[in-house]
């Protein structure tokens, strides 16, 4: 099935205008923040005499405050009101900050423009459930994970241009303040502009009764978030990202002046490579996941997070220039291109990590409850934040470097990956299946969009290989049961994987009568539930790549509980090293090809008074008979 390009996007009114408003909205936001902590990191002494490491720990920690405060209530605002409509109100307030931040410039007021920060602050904090529930009503479900990219990439180029913009205009001799305040008026007037033509995206609860106590409801935010599992734990998992790029971020301005030495030109090159990385990976989600929500690649960017944090570590201790130097002067040092590549590689990852993460969120939450939903996260990605403010602070105190700081970072990344992904392990197992479709074989499906999203159904496939689950586990949108020999059930060491995928052993009444009728329990209980349930019908693997005769347990399964059940074909994967058959495995595999081009075709549901074995053996016969 064709795809159309994610970028496509960007020349529909559905998407295009709204685009532009969060693109611009992030361009603004970095242009005044970036200007700030510049003037303060580089002129510090003419505007006060608080120690500068504190303050750029400080003035982040000061724009997410307002996500942990109002949040909850920014939640409830997006459910009840048109979306296009609030945007537009959102703009109005970020043309009335930067007026008053523009005469905290003119006048070197520094707690004027401090508490402009804390507005900008309020200002992304009620767009940002916008942002996010805005899209899973506009874009449908196989545009999702690439409209989340655009987005992504949009807005760290936005945080891109306003860093480099926001650094080079305000040193600019003599009218640089004079320029960051008219230019930030520009960009929020042309942010309200663009808002004007966001579509009409109606309120999915306009009776909704504001909460305006933002404690209470963020308790019960919170609270209803947790009722979905995965849902939360992914909020977490992003939250946790933000934690990971705020303590690192915030340490740019101080590692580029007093670790490379460099002037405000390296320190806007760190952030250009960084900012290019998250947008480079973002986009690569779309690739990379097949036009689905793909939430392995989320186990993957975590290694790279953790990885590339303990390099930017080792790069940073070997780095020993000590000339002062401009980015050109930085360029041609020893080194400096290991820790630019380190840092955009970190980008990379996190945007692999996150876009993932944000899609999952979007499409496994209640309809009606998106925007509370995202307002939860906000106010967990704010509190993870503060804590990660308040972490470089204490760090920075107790004696540590910056580049320890990275280590210690990149550590803590790995340990809480790894819990996050011991609570749900369907991450792994994504993981997994993304790996082995994406090395040993090139995987094609066809018409895998019609595995149901929703609701109970049994899938049946030809059984060819010791990976067939995994593989089918990376076509489907969503967790299966897989219904697996008990012998292999208990192999070791697989035997965890097969408990954490939640598979069913079964048993043949001979051998065991006890396991087989509880293995049917099992299964009539995971329909109940509304699952998906894959069984091989032959009951064992093919010795000769030929499909074995169905048996007769698919006829007890859709007795018990009559759901459709969906054909599967596995294509060109017999002969494999991963295949059973007479002769050397290993000349087997070597004669079909180490990167060898496998297909699973999914047919057209059956209804449940059609599904015997013979029709469904027949049926599965059809469509690995189509492989070319």
């Amino acid at each position: 099935m064709s795809q159309s390009n994610q970028f496509s996007l960007l020349g529909q009114r559905r998407f295009a205008p709204f685009f532009w408003t969060q693109f611009l909205g992030a361009l603004n936001d970095n242009v005044f923040k970036t200007a700030l902590l510049t003037i303060l990191t580089y002129d510090a002494l003419s505007w006060t005499t608080i120690d500068t490491g504190l303050l750029n720990n400080l003035i982040p920690g000061l724009f997410i405050l307002p996500f942990f405060l109002f949040s909850a209530t920014a939640g409830q605002l997006a459910d009840k009101m048109e979306k296009g409509r609030l945007a537009r109100y959102v703009k109005l307030l970020e043309i009335a900050i930067m007026g008053i931040a523009a005469y905290g410039w003119m006048t070197h007021h520094l707690w004027l423009l401090v508490v402009a920060v804390a507005g900008m602050g309020v200002h992304s904090t009620i767009f940002g459930p916008v942002k996010y529930a805005y899209l899973p009503q506009q874009l449908k479900p196989q545009e999702l994970i690439g409209g989340n990219g655009v987005i992504e990439m949009g807005t760290f180029v936005g945080i891109l241009l306003g860093e480099v913009i926001g650094a080079v205009l305000v040193v600019h001799k003599p009218f640089g303040l004079e320029m960051v305040a008219v230019i930030t008026i520009g960009f929020a007037v042309l942010g309200w502009l663009a808002s004007l033509g966001i579509p009409n995206s109606p309120a999915p609860a306009p009776d909704l009764k504001i909460n305006w106590n933002p404690f209470t409801e963020m308790v019960r935010n919170l609270g209803f978030s947790r009722r979905n599992r995965p849902v939360f734990l992914s909020i977490l998992g992003n939250s946790w990202f933000w934690f990971y790029g705020a303590i690192v971020l915030a340490q740019f301005p101080l590692y580029a002046k007093n670790y490379l030495h460099g002037d405000h030109s390296v320190f806007v090159l760190l952030l250009m490579v960084f900012s290019v990385g998250i947008g480079i990976g973002s986009l690569l989600c779309e690739r990379l996941s097949g036009h689905k929500v793909e939430i392995g690649l989320v186990p993957f960017g975590a290694i790279g997070l953790s990885v590339f944090g303990l390099e930017l570590y080792f790069a940073s201790v070997s780095y020993t220039a000590t000339a002062a130097v401009d980015m050109t002067g930085f360029l041609a040092q020893h080194g400096s291109l290991r820790i630019l590549f380190d840092c955009a590689m970190i980008g990379v990852f996190g945007g692999l990590y996150i876009v993932p993460l944000f899609a999952l969120i979007q499409t496994r939450c209640d309809p009606e409850h998106v925007s509370r939903t995202i307002a939860g996260m906000n106010i967990m990605n704010s509190l993870f934040m503060v804590v990660a403010a308040l972490l470089a602070m204490v760090l920075l105190r107790s004696g540590f470097t910056i580049p320890q700081i990275f280590l210690i970072t990149a550590i803590l990344n790995a340990l809480v990956a790894t819990y996050i992904f011991s609570l749900v392990p369907e991450f792994l197992m994504r993981f997994l299946a993304w790996m082995l479709i994406h090395t040993i074989h090139r995987v094609r499906t066809v018409n895998a969009d019609l595995i149901p999203k929703h609701g109970a159904a049994v899938l049946v496939c030809n059984h060819v290989s010791y990976v067939d689950a995994i593989v089918i586990m990376a076509a489907s949108p969503r967790p299966i049961r897989f219904v697996m020999d008990h012998r292999i059930f208990k192999t070791p060491i697989l035997s965890w994987i097969f408990r954490t995928a939640k598979a069913i052993p079964i048993a043949p009444a001979k051998e065991d009568p006890w396991l087989m009728e509880k293995a049917y329990v099992d299964i009539a209980q995971a329909l109940h539930e509304g699952d998906l349930v894959c069984i091989f019908p032959e009951g064992k693997l093919t010795s000769t790549g030929e499909i074995n005769e169905f048996k007769g347990g698919i006829k007890k399964i859709i007795d018990r509980t009559p759901v459709q059940v969906f054909p599967l074909a596995l294509r060109g994967l017999w002969g494999s090293l991963l295949t059973r058959g007479a002769g050397n495995p290993f000349h087997r595999s070597f004669k079909r090809g180490l990167f060898s081009r496998l297909e699973l075709a999914v047919g057209e549901p059956i209804p449940a008074q059609q599904a015997t074995p013979e029709y469904l053996q027949q049926r599965v016969s059809e469509l690995r008979g189509e492989w070319k």
